[in-house]
């Protein structure tokens, strides 16, 4: 029995590689969650810029607690079941009529990690439409083998490398909207994107990538976990531990060493470093 998709959802997920919307958060609680997130911004203006977007819940409790929310995790448990660690975090800012965008692309494809048993949330911290740019996914795409990925390192590109899998028929693209609070779940090997904001509003969306099974190795590199729920299992990753007050010297080093380690794995192989 699901804990908090439906069956069709399941369904829908095995199929499609991916599912949406998922109520999460009341429009109170979003809103707070908000206003946290904005003034870290007001507070530490370079914190949450280029890089420093990344592994942002290793040193703001308010991140920390999305990742760890169990109305997140009942609904990643009926993707990958009990067994859940959080490797990894993403904020994702687009401010308004700018040219940000996210090329098509795997999130497997440079991530290191194997087997694919594991899924990233996407939560929406502002109203997200098409227009201000919501992520796309082409349906069924996860069920392939992984694609070649071309490296643009293009200037408004807000992936690491720019990376984009080409000749992707956009016909086949279902764009995703979510409200604030809601969440949607999607497959590692998906291909999917999302185009620039050309509205007047901002649009922030949190990306929680990834929960993984404990089964999940790094080959690629080391990373970070934390033990989500149930048992961590073999141990094939650092454990981090939950912040509890923010940007801490302690917290700020531990993000410092993770965001480090994680560029080590996304920029494997490139004689080339973005921004990001």
């Amino acid at each position: 029995m699901p804990k908090r998709l439906t069956v069709a959802q399941q369904e829908t997920y095995a199929r499609d590689g991916y599912v949406a919307p998922i109520d999460i958060f009341s429009a109170d609680e979003i809103a707070e969650i908000r206003a946290e997130i904005e003034d870290a911004e007001a507070r530490w203006p370079h914190a949450l810029d280029g890089a420093g977007r990344n592994n942002g819940h290793l040193a703001l409790p308010v991140l920390d607690r999305i990742v760890h929310d169990s109305r997140i995790l009942d609904a990643v448990e009926d993707v990958i079941g009990a067994h859940i660690l959080a490797a990894g975090s993403t904020l994702f800012i687009k401010e308004p009529n700018s040219g940000g965008f996210i090329s098509w692309h795997q999130d497997a494809r440079y991530a290191g990690m194997e087997p694919h048993d594991w899924v990233t949330g996407w939560l929406a911290v502002s109203n997200v439409t098409e227009e201000n740019g919501c992520m796309r996914m082409i349906p069924g795409s996860h069920i392939d083998p992984l694609r070649d990925h071309v490296d643009t390192f293009g200037e408004d590109n807000l992936l690491t490398r720019g990376q984009e899998v080409q000749g992707i028929d956009e016909s086949k693209a279902v764009s995703l909207p979510l409200k604030p609070g809601q969440l949607s779940l999607h497959h590692p090997r998906i291909v999917h994107g999302s185009g620039p904001n050309i509205s007047n509003e901002r649009r922030i969306g949190f990306a929680l990538q990834s929960y993984i099974a404990p089964s999940v190795e790094q080959v690629l590199g080391e990373m970070y976990v934390q033990r989500a729920r149930g048992t961590d299992g073999p141990k094939h990753h650092l454990e981090a531990p939950r912040v509890q007050e923010a940007m801490t010297d302690a917290a700020v080093a531990l993000r410092i060493d993770a965001n480090q380690k994680l560029a080590d794995i996304l920029y494997a192989g490139s004689e080339q470093k973005g921004k990001y």
